[in-house]
């Protein structure tokens, strides 16, 4: 029985890895090779949308102020619409959300963005809000949500196939938790990736890009020094974020950021 189990096993993990590493696509944006199953991008929007109402109604649903409203809209439609985000094919649509307290931005697959009141009350620019906006465009066309979809389904696969064959509730708890610190190195790499989209975005638009500076000031404000360590948190720390904006800043610019950018 134990034999057999191994086999079956095996076989589970191979089955895994096979269907992750058997096909890859490469992303016309970022020039990655990707890993996302079979997963297209008619999927992705089709998740977006049917998520999108859920994901609205547990921060407050969207927010009453027409003027907040009308801003995100026209700064994130300009941030895509002069950007190379206008070629990608996915529909972008920008939520204002009424919770007043949690400060936070996120994008579905897809293209639905959302950002709250809580962290739009904070910018002080046009340019800051593109940037935050900029930055959620970048992750839905690096595709990372998918990419974290593919990897789940490895990750629960081989999980499954370790239980199986060890029949250790301990061994299990184990590659549990080595597959979750897999899965958070993957959300901080996903976070400096999508930093350098948005500069890219934004400075496509208009914006200048060291917006995203104060961005990162903002936030980092606005925890009040309560963060998680960073090697524990899929958003790395937003010093750690500014040193990485100035060094593809510097890389970019070299002789200096073009005046006559929208702030």
């Amino acid at each position: 029985m134990n034999k057999l189990q191994l086999i079956i096993a095996a076989l589970v993990a191979a089955f895994s890895l096979f269907s992750y590493y058997g096909s890859s696509s490469v992303n016309p944006i970022t020039g990655e090779k990707q890993h996302i199953g079979g997963m297209t991008q008619k999927d992705e929007v089709a998740m977006g949308l049917q998520s999108a109402p859920q994901m609205a109604a547990q921060m407050g649903g969207i927010t009453q102020d027409a003027r907040a409203r009308a801003l995100v809209s026209q700064v994130g439609a300009k941030v895509v619409a002069q950007s190379v985000a206008a070629k990608s094919g996915y529909p972008f649509k920008f939520h204002t959300l009424a919770d007043p307290r949690t400060v936070n931005a996120f994008a579905l697959p897809g293209g639905q963005v959302f950002i709250t009141m809580a962290l739009l009350s904070r910018l002080e620019t046009e340019g800051q809000l593109a940037a935050v906006l900029g930055h959620e465009v970048g992750h839905v066309l690096a595709r990372h949500s998918a990419e974290h979809i593919a990897k789940d389904q490895l990750a629960q696969g081989l999980t499954g196939a370790f239980a199986l064959g060890s029949g250790s509730m301990d061994a299990t708890q184990l590659a549990q938790v080595v597959s979750q610190m897999t899965s958070l190195k993957y959300g901080r790499d996903d976070e400096l990736e999508a930093d350098g989209l948005g500069l890219r975005l934004m400075a496509e638009a208009g914006y200048d890009p060291r917006a995203m500076i104060r961005v990162m000031q903002i936030l980092e404000k606005a925890t009040g020094g309560s963060r998680t360590p960073e090697f524990q948190s899929s958003h790395p720390s937003p010093p750690h974020r500014i040193e990485e904006i100035k060094a593809k800043l510097a890389k970019v610019y070299p002789s200096g950021v073009p005046a006559g950018l929208t702030p």
